[in-house]
């Protein structure tokens, strides 16, 4: 659909002369922008901004954390534009309303969004930059506008031979108006979507001279660590603070919200005297449970309650009276730590009544609010500076690290480094919720006639809110944030988005049964959570096919043929379903020792089916390969979607075998690598993936290749041993 600019795009001229380009991103019209139509004013925060000199700014306002936002947006700029992605340079986005993702109303990277909400905006500014140029180069040589054309940068004469550099028109560019909607090149003309292209931050990060935050250095900075109770809710009574002051290189010792904060002229001298803290916890208010009593709430929470519905069709419990046999299973998964190669750190230096911090953050308005809750300052006060992120799944969406670093620099009024250590990354991070399945089916032979799913656990919309909801109304003053966070619970789907987070994937059951019911009983132990990569999608996406196995299996069909019967009408699932079974030799019998299972999920729009290959050596699970063929609409770079879902398949083969975080009197029992393992390189199975040709718009890959991989590795186990797993993670001995 082509878009009009006078409802887009605001074009102005820079002081130095510079095309400016902001955006208005559909989807935003209920917050400030910045823009006023009546008047033509516009905020200088620019989109787009082409220099007399030639140089092509591109503001990202989508965190790179490597799932290659980077390298895609300014894809679809260059495509426009007629350059080469190598000649723009992207910059971070700062905070300001004009770079919120439409679809959360905040600045936030996540729910594998960036490409789908940028696809046709970024392709729109692209577009509207090239065609003034052309105006401008036109009216200048006094020809018409249709006959000239933009190549590498330049605007050609209808001759073919005389060209003027985009640089030489910016000056005139903003005074040209395009009449009409604007015009986007077909698909037939792209140089550059579609195509396989090398990353555009590759070099930097090969090189080392890609900043993240753990990078970041400041003229005299130091360090701060932060010392946090071992259960969570607890809070310091007393600790040998003169004997840490007594130190080599500390310089300040105190209490804040979360625990002891230590600062010292070098990180190696702040962690030592963390290794030396002593401290007594108050744990009145602390965690005290175990991960059994976790589960054992979740079953009486069951038992008690069926939950809130929230998928019905037909009439299940007559279905059910009716059918000739019913099947029931419970699966459960446990907490799961983010583990990002980088671990939580952050740069904040208070001077001058403000307070600036460097920070690899996926939601820098978010950050504001973390920095202004614990220093006496207001969200405007406090500038956010984004750099790189090394890993984020979800992690980085909470700004605990933010707020540790803005109370420490309060304090020592220094540009000050908090960093944490893997075991307090691993110990205090918030953990992809565990949650409880059960499942019930009606079977008349082989015919499936009712399907059931209860869904046990938390939701997230606790925490989102909390921080969501001051950073959507900046104006208000910080005593009413607790305000504001209890009115958005109450108003759930008007004042804030519904909380899918618990649902997700399980709502969307896309096989034809006539009787439905899908229900949520809402339990929270209090055990801190937040988002993890695929987040509902991740633990329904286990129970729901892994549930269609063990149907198959009853029914005595193949598992391949048992999903393809129940999915008539839909022909993105089966492109996909069949894609999968052809690229992994379904049919063709399996290397003794192994077994195949499948599995079929649609996460964040995205259509993934998976096929993998598993056997046990040595008594361990060895997987071998994975075939997987994805549709995600129309790809920008064919390179990228292969990496992001062949890293979302090990993600997820590292959640099946190993990931399970375990409590014990509100403890976490695992602390680094050796304890929650991740996948090593000697692993790491064949991955093939296969890529459906689309005309649809894109949608996400940064997530949808977790979901299916896990409950396709348990089928190719029970394939091999016959042994149904209903428990992650997955074990050798069944």
């Amino acid at each position: 659909m082509a878009m009009n600019r006078r409802d887009f795009l605001k074009v102005s001229a820079g002081t130095s002369g510079s095309l400016m380009l902001s955006l208005s991103l559909p989807g935003c019209s209920g917050m400030p922008t910045g823009y006023v139509q009546e008047t033509g004013e516009w905020k200088p925060d620019a989109w787009l901004e082409i220099t007399t000199n030639d140089e092509i700014h591109f503001t990202l306002a989508r965190v790179e954390m490597g799932q290659g936002t980077y390298t895609g947006l300014t894809t679809l700029i260059a495509e426009e534009l007629e350059v080469d992605p190598e000649a723009i340079t992207p910059r971070f986005a700062p905070v300001a309303p004009e770079y919120r993702n439409p679809l959360y109303k905040l600045q936030l990277t996540g729910g594998s969004t960036s490409i789908s909400t940028s696809w046709e905006p970024l392709r729109t500014a692209g577009a509207s930059a090239r065609h003034m140029l052309i105006l401008a180069a036109a009216r200048v040589w006094q020809v018409d506008a249709a006959e000239c054309s933009a190549r590498q940068g330049r605007v050609v004469h209808p001759n073919g031979l005389d060209s003027m550099r985009y640089g030489q028109l910016v000056e005139l560019a903003p005074k040209e108006v395009i009449r009409g909607d604007i015009a986007l090149k077909p698909a037939s003309e792209w140089k550059y979507i579609g195509k396989q292209r090398r990353r555009l931050d590759a070099r930097a990060k090969s090189t080392g001279t890609a900043v993240y935050g753990i990078d970041v250095e400041l003229p005299g900075m130091v360090y701060g660590v932060v010392s946090r109770s071992p259960r969570y809710g607890a809070r310091v009574k007393a600790f040998n603070e003169s004997e840490l002051r007594a130190m080599p290189g500390v310089l300040d010792v105190f209490e804040i919200e979360r625990g002891v904060a230590i600062v010292a002229d070098k990180y190696w001298r702040a962690r030592k005297a963390q290794d030396a803290l002593k401290a007594e916890w108050d744990n009145a208010d602390a965690l005290s449970l175990s991960t059994d009593e976790v589960f054992a709430s979740y079953r009486k929470a069951a038992d008690e309650d069926r939950g809130e519905s929230e998928r019905s069709e037909g009439d299940y419990d007559a279905a059910v009276g009716r059918a000739g046999k019913v099947f029931e299973a419970e699966y459960s998964q446990p907490y799961l730590a983010h583990s990002t190669m980088e671990p939580m750190n952050a740069t904040a230096w208070y001077r001058d009544d403000s307070i600036e911090v460097w920070a690899p953050t996926q939601a820098p308005d978010l950050g504001r609010i973390a920095a202004a809750r614990v220093t006496d300052l207001s969200p405007d006060d406090v500038t956010i500076n984004t750099t790189f992120l090394g890993g984020g799944f979800g992690r980085r969406l909470t700004q605990d690290y933010i707020e540790e670093a803005a109370a420490v620099a309060y304090r020592v009024k220094k540009p000050v480094k908090v960093i944490w250590s893997r075991e307090e990354d691993t110990q205090h991070d918030l953990y992809r919720p565990a949650m409880l399945h059960r499942m019930q089916a009606g079977l008349d032979g082989s015919q499936l006639t009712g399907w059931h799913h209860q869904i046990v656990g938390p939701q997230l919309l606790d925490w989102y809110v909390r921080n969501a909801a001051p950073a959507q109304y900046p104006w208000a003053p910080k005593f009413m944030y607790d305000t504001l966070g209890k009115v958005g619970l109450l108003a759930e789907g008007i004042a804030t988005p519904r909380d899918m987070s618990a649902i997700e994937g399980a709502i969307e059951y896309p096989y034809n049964v006539d009787n439905i019911d899908i229900r949520h009983t809402h339990t929270d132990p209090g055990v801190p959570v937040t988002f993890w990569r695929s987040v509902g999608y991740s633990h329904n996406g286990f129970a729901v096919e892994t549930f269609m196995d063990e149907l198959a299996h009853e029914t005595g069909e193949d598992p391949y043929q048992f999903r393809r019967k129940l999915l008539a009408g839909q022909p993105r699932y089966l492109e996909v379903l069949d894609r999968a079974v052809r690229l992994a030799g379904w049919d063709t019998p399996v290397a003794e020792g192994r077994g195949r299972g499948i599995a079929l999920f649609k996460s964040f729009g995205t259509f993934v089916a998976q096929v993998v290959e598993a056997g046990l050596e040595n008594g361990v699970i060895k997987v071998y390969k994975v075939a997987c063929a994805v549709d995600c609409g129309q790809v920008v770079n064919p390179r990228i979607v292969e990496d992001q879902i062949e890293g979302g398949i090990i993600f997820g083969l590292t959640a099946a075998l190993y990931g399970e975080i375990t409590f014990e009197g509100g403890q976490v029992q695992q602390s680094n690598f050796h304890d929650y393992q991740l996948m090593r390189q000697y692993e790491l199975p064949e991955v093939t993936v296969d890529i459906v040709p689309s005309t649809e718009a894109p949608t996400g890959v940064g997530e949808p290749g977790v979901p299916p991989v896990i409950p396709a590795l348990g089928n190719a186990l029970f394939a091999l041993t016959g042994k149904r797993q209903r428990s992650l993670p997955l074990k050798a001995d069944g």
